[in-house]
């Protein structure tokens, strides 16, 4: 006859002997949690590109599209997060005669582990899953735009982008009337005004004295009337590269700033998918142990209950 106390160390023997992780289960609650963010992350990119509109006061505005993407990113680490921990726990492997805060460290692990392995399948899924999304948008667009690249491309090298086409202009320069057409001379006035805003500086004389020499040439202005136009006209251009350049310095310090809070909030969200997984881990544990089992009479006289004795853990 068998005692409770040989049934008691044989038990013990077999829970030392046991690797305290379950991977199955690991992987089966990191699985569901993945299969979940996914599907959860792709009707948020669904809902955030139906409420946003290229039209002018139409559509969600960036605060309230950035707020929900926050709120979306956490709902979904609770409630994919949650699910894994929860399988981790209920299908774990049960721990006979362990003690019960070792089950409860356990089912932490166990949640935590399943965590972690969603989030980094996940992540992998989602990056290449938006990315194909995001991409066929992009394309779209590109498409659309690729007319306008081209025809702004074309303009940008008819105006002068060579390097040394400000030089070569001053190589040829006449004190008498430039014998010149019009949009030759409009390529000379663009890169004589690109060299001195890349420089930062005021127009040079000789090339202040050149502008207003084919200004009057093509009006009726004066020389000294001529040049007051190419002072006012070059102040405006000057005025206009600097209100560019400080809205793209304003541009790239918000793009820094979406960044970072992007980044916290991110991190902020996944903490939040640690604990919950975590803690679902520890409730699926306990429903886990908290089942009844019942031995089936298989003569036709029914169920008879049959309460677990040396497998149940200590609490």
């Amino acid at each position: 006859m068998i005692t409770q106390a040989e049934t008691l160390s044989s038990a013990h023997a077999e829970s030392s002997s046991r690797s305290g992780v379950s991977w199955a289960a690991i992987f089966a609650g990191a699985a569901g949690a993945a299969a979940l963010s996914l599907i959860l992350v792709l009707l948020g990119f669904g809902l955030g590109f139906s409420a946003v509109s290229p039209w002018a006061n139409e559509g969600a505005s960036a605060k309230a599209l950035g707020i929900s993407t926050i709120i979306w990113l956490a709902l979904t680490q609770i409630i994919a997060s949650g699910l894994g921990g929860y399988l981790a726990g209920r299908l774990r492997v049960k721990w006979a005669n362990m003690h019960g805060d070792e089950v409860y460290f356990r089912d932490t692990a166990h949640g935590f582990l399943a965590w972690a392995v969603a989030t980094l399948v996940a992540t992998v899924l989602v990056v290449s899953s938006a990315g194909s999304a995001i991409g066929g948008g992009v394309q779209a667009g590109a498409n659309v735009a690729s007319g306008a690249v081209t025809a702004a491309g074309a303009a940008a090298n008819s105006s002068g982008n060579d390097p040394y086409g400000y030089f070569v202009d001053t190589l040829f320069r006449d004190n008498r009337p430039a014998p010149v057409s019009d949009d030759a001379s409009h390529g000379i006035v663009t890169r004589i005004f690109a060299k001195t805003l890349a420089n930062g500086g005021q127009l040079a004389s000789d090339d202040r004295a050149y502008l207003a020499q084919l200004v009057a040439q093509r009006t009726n202005l004066t020389q000294a009337q001529a040049e007051q136009r190419v002072d006012q006209v070059y102040g405006q251009a000057r005025q206009a590269a600097e209100d560019a350049k400080v809205a793209a310095q304003k541009a790239a310090d918000t793009a820094a700033k979406v960044a970072a809070y992007a980044s916290l909030w991110t991190f902020i969200s996944l903490l939040i998918g640690a604990f919950v997984a975590s803690f679902a881990a520890i409730y699926g544990g306990r429903r886990r142990d908290a089942v009844q089992w019942h031995d089936v009479d298989h003569l036709g006289h029914g169920e008879r209950y049959v309460a677990p004795t040396a497998t149940a853990p200590i609490r």
